[in-house]
């Protein structure tokens, strides 16, 4: 009777009415796995969504999920098989609104841990290779949509060495389910980081895969590998440092690696052609993976692409400017390849940013090529200002190509290269000298007309940004920069940067970038991207670096008050709100522009929290424990710990006395003076404005004694500040300068410790000092760190009382939570917890362990007035508690004995929704009447508002 039905099902898959009926009986026989039939029944399935429309099928493959994924462990291996493929489809077409319900069912029948099962217990026998290729397959698919699934897989010490072991298969089948698999990982960024630790045998293989001999299919996955592993700086680097010139040499080939064939590529070729210009923006960051691409002929590949012509050999040496204008415009108005110029003109603009100051184009190519590359981007930038508002919605797309372009030109514009900076201004100034005066017009009236608006989508926002450009590209351009500050265009920029500021205007690049998103880009989880220098205030960004480069060249006189007339925005409030970029969590490219147009406003340096904190002392004798002396006799009083770390220039390399034990021999203490004579060269007033900057972080200088301050910043080798007095914009990339005093807690800062912290007692930690006897976990700490930071701690040192004269403090927190507020003490930052699938992986306890030690903080900062730790542990208890809700009834325990009533509100609300399970669960009978009550007052309110 089974067999009959599954032969009547076969013939029944054109009846539309009759897919129900159908789906129904094969989750019934599928359900009672039946041995004799469920060979058949599987590859039923397969031959039922393969044929049907996923349209139709869509409603109705939910309910064969959870009998395909039970099977996937079956001893019949041809029955595991089917049903993975019949599985790795209705995956694959799944709906994003279905997303949640099927993986609810894959939890439910742990189907992650039966395909790891499966592939690990993988022995190559004679139908080993199907099963591996269909269960890598499905798992790929799996991981590439839900992001809890890949934490099981990449932390499976057995499973990646199974894996490993497939690298020398040379089925093609195999290898592309193997990259698959690898990609899927790599989404995370742990796992990522994971694949890399050893990542030799995996990234050769990688290479290999990516050669022009291999089928299309393996090459494709081998990019797209690349890709993920690559998608952060510290990836990309750490993947670099082990084949740099490989993954080089495989990108050039697959962007040479094609043919025209009647005007047109072939599918396949454009897109292999696509992968390997994504994989090529590893470009955007520096590395001597720069000077390979260049060896390689990079200008030459993306000429190519750029002006196919050049295929064919065709020289342009001898034909006028006018006439390579005319040749260069009328390839750029074809329409071959233009889904690839993005591309082009993203990695022509690094490859300007990073160039190096003396690159020679000679060496490894022919200058004509980079000329033409230049003549192409330039013609294109204008070509985009020019069109303007004339922009419709169905233009779109060139605009986006142009804005590409337009970047590339200020890429190049602004490059430390000499040949490509002078080149790229000069062919601007020659393009644009029939109606470049329009175009300066056209770009201020577009940012004005911006500033009156309320509703401003991403077309507005994408000519915003063109015509910023415009505007910072033709600021190095003298009668353009002159025009540009007659007609009041620094107020402009004033202006549009207080209106981005004051509207809470954040937009990054990617909103500008289409090529820049792929299907996998909306998938990443647990990938951290810190070093990124432009951030999500693009406009913000082109806005600091027109108004740095008009300062830069003298373009405002300093008898012309460009604040004039405004009251809402004066120039100290602009100081201020530079300074506040400087110190708060900006992109570093808003950090390193906010504080170079400080220094034409007298102010040097980076400021930042814990210098402002630190800077508190600077004019204070209290705790000084080093005296500088001048010729003159004049002397300073300072603190050694703060010089040996931000200045050690200014100590002498003198041997350090022997350590002293405290006369109760229980704890250590060093009594260090220290007369420092400096020589007759070194000015009063030049030390004072150093000293500023040492404690501060920045300095404020007239110009008259910048030229002193150069020597001695020179003399005690703080090149950050040099490149601050010396008013060098700092090159594309560049780290910003971090105040951190983490070293004066290692042994050498030992020597300038007048104070011992000690947590509560933790017998568990075994322990010994390097420094002294003390048998007792404790941290070497200086007064004058904690009394900048803490009024507390500051009335107790000066307070007369014993305390003050003891030579130990005794923190009440654990040895874990004081840790990290000594660290927020010496770099204002406090240590998050693990996050991601690190955090969503931990068991219950440890995970309170966790929140245990911000709990302990929040209370000890509220007991010494540190609002800022305070705040920061509030909100990783917040949101810690969003994603495991589950240890809300202890922390409302903990958060009462400590009388932190607003976390035990926090806690009392996510429980509210299961007040009354709760009670009858007996759950809290552990609290007191009180927070009871609390939780019922939550649920209450709760009801009530629906």
């Amino acid at each position: 009777m089974i067999v009959y039905t599954l032969v009547h099902l076969s013939f029944a898959f054109n009846f539309q009415d009759s897919v129900a009926d159908i789906v129904w009986a094969l989750v019934w026989i599928l359900q009672h796995k039946s041995e004799a039939v469920l060979s058949i029944a599987a590859n039923v399935v397969v031959k039922l969504i393969r044929i049907i429309p996923n349209s139709i099928l869509q409603p109705y493959s939910l309910y064969l999920v959870h009998p395909l994924a039970s099977l996937l462990s079956s001893c019949r291996m041809e029955v595991s098989i089917a049903c993975a493929t019949a599985l790795n489809i209705i995956l694959s077409n799944l709906s994003a609104t279905r997303e949640k319900s099927v993986w609810e069912i894959l939890s439910e029948t742990k189907t992650v841990f039966l395909i790891v099962s499966g592939i690990r217990e993988f022995s190559g026998g004679p139908m080993s290779t199907e099963y591996f290729q269909e269960m890598a397959s499905l798992l790929s698919t799996i991981l590439q949509k839900w992001s809890a699934s890949r934490f099981s897989v990449w932390n499976d010490t057995k499973l990646m060495e199974v894996l490993e072991a497939m690298h020398e298969n040379p089925d093609v089948s195999i290898k592309v389910a193997l990259l698959k698999l690898y990609s899927g990982i790599a989404l995370c960024g742990n796992g990522a980081m994971k694949l890399l630790q050893n990542g030799e045998a995996l990234l050769q293989m990688m290479v290999l895969c990516m050669g022009g001999s291999r089928h299309l299919s393996v090459q494709m996955e081998a990019f797209r590998l690349a890709q993920r592993l690559a998608t952060n700086k510290q990836g990309c680097l750490k993947m670099l440092s082990l084949c740099c010139e490989p993954i080089v040499k495989a990108i050039i080939d697959g962007m040479t690696g094609w043919t025209l064939s009647s005007g047109k590529i072939a599918n396949d070729e454009m897109s292999l052609l696509v992968e390997a210009c994504r994989l090529a923006l590893i470009i955007r960051w520096d590395g001597e993976h720069h000077d390979y691409f260049w060896k390689k002929g990079i200008d030459k590949v993306l000429l190519d692409l750029l002006l196919e012509k050049f295929q064919n050999g065709q020289s342009v040496h001898l034909l006028t400017l006018e006439e390579q204008m005319s040749e260069a415009q009328e390839v750029l108005n074809a329409d071959v390849l233009l889904v690839l110029r993005p591309y082009m003109w993203d990695i022509l603009g690094w490859l300007a940013m990073y160039c190096r100051e003396d690159f020679n184009p000679n060496i490894h190519s022919h200058e004509l090529l980079i000329d033409m590359l230049i003549r192409c981007a330039c013609l294109t930038f204008t070509d985009s200002v020019r069109k303007g508002w004339q922009i419709c919605q169905s233009d779109l797309s060139e605009t986006f190509r142009s804005e590409s372009a337009s970047r590339a030109v200020l890429m190049m514009i602004y490059s430390p290269c000499k040949y490509i900076a002078s080149k790229a201004r000069s062919m601007l100034s020659e393009i644009l000298k029939p109606t470049g005066k329009e175009y300066l017009k056209h770009s201020l009236r577009v940012l004005n007309f911006t500033l009156t608006r309320d509703n401003f989508g991403i077309p507005d926002m994408l000519q915003t940004g063109i015509n910023l450009v415009a505007l910072t590209c033709c600021a190095c351009l003298p009668w353009y920069r002159s025009y540009i500050v007659k007609s009041e265009g620094v107020k402009t920029l004033l202006a549009f940067i207080k209106w981005c500021l004051s509207n809470d205007v954040h937009i990054g690049r990617l909103s500008f970038a289409p090529h820049l998103h792929n299907i996998f880009s909306q998938r990443l989880c647990c990938w951290v991207c810190k070093e990124d220098w432009e951030g999500n205030d693009i406009l913000l960004l082109y806005g600091l670096w027109g108004l740095a480069e008009l300062l830069h060249y003298g373009s405002i006189s300093k008898n012309v008050d460009i604040f004039s007339g405004q009251v809402e925005y004066t120039e100290a409030q602009f100081v201020r709100m530079l300074q506040e970029i400087c110190s708060d969590n900006s992109a570093l490219g808003l950090k390193w522009n906010a504080a170079y147009i400080l220094s034409y406003f007298g102010f040097y340096g980076f400021p930042c929290k814990l210098g402002r904190r630190i800077g508190k002392a600077l004019d204070e004798n209290e705790f000084a424990d080093t005296r500088i002396i001048l010729a003159k006799g004049e002397s300073m009083s300072v603190h050694g710990v703060v010089l040996a770390i931000r200045c050690p220039s200014l100590l002498p390399p003198e041997e350090l006395s022997h350590d002293e034990k405290a006369s109760d021999g229980s704890s250590y203490l060093h009594t260090f003076k220290k007369d420092i004579r400096l020589s007759s060269h070194v000015d009063n007033q030049a030390l004072s404005k150093l000293l500023e900057f040492v404690y501060l972080g920045y300095l404020h200088a007239s110009d008259e004694h910048v030229k002193k301050l150069k020597i001695l910043a020179k003399h005690c080798s703080l090149q950050p500040l040099s490149t601050m007095l010396g008013r060098r914009r700092p090159k594309w990339g560049t780290l910003f300068p971090i105040y951190d005093l983490t070293p004066a807690l290692a042994p050498t800062g030992h020597h300038f410790s007048d104070i011992i912290l000690k947590p509560k007692e933790t017998e568990s930690i075994c322990w010994k000092c390097r420094t002294c006897s003390l048998s007792l976990p404790h941290m070497h700490a200086h007064k004058v760190v904690l009394s900048s930071s803490c009024d507390y701690l500051r009335a107790l040192f000066q307070s007369g009382m014993r305390e003050s004269r003891s030579q130990t403090i005794e923190v009440p927190v654990s040895w874990e939570a004081m840790i990290k507020l000594v660290n927020w003490f010496y770099t204002d930052e406090l240590s998050k917890p693990p996050s991601g699938c690190l955090w969503d992986n931990m068991d219950d306890e440890e995970k309170l362990h966790q929140l245990q030690q911000y709990l302990e903080l929040c209370w000890l900062a509220e007991f010494w007035f540190l609002e800022d730790v305070q705040d920061i542990s509030y909100k990783v208890i917040v949101s810690c508690l969003d994603s495991a809700r589950q240890l809300s009834i202890k922390i409302i325990k903990i958060a009462s004995e400590l009388s932190l009533w607003k976390l035990a509100e926090v806690a009392a609300n996510y429980l509210a929704p299961f007040y009354r399970q709760l009670c009858h669960t007996g759950d809290l009978e552990a609290l007191n009447e009180e927070l009871v009550d609390m939780i019922r007052d939550a649920s209450v309110r709760l009801s009530q508002e629906g």
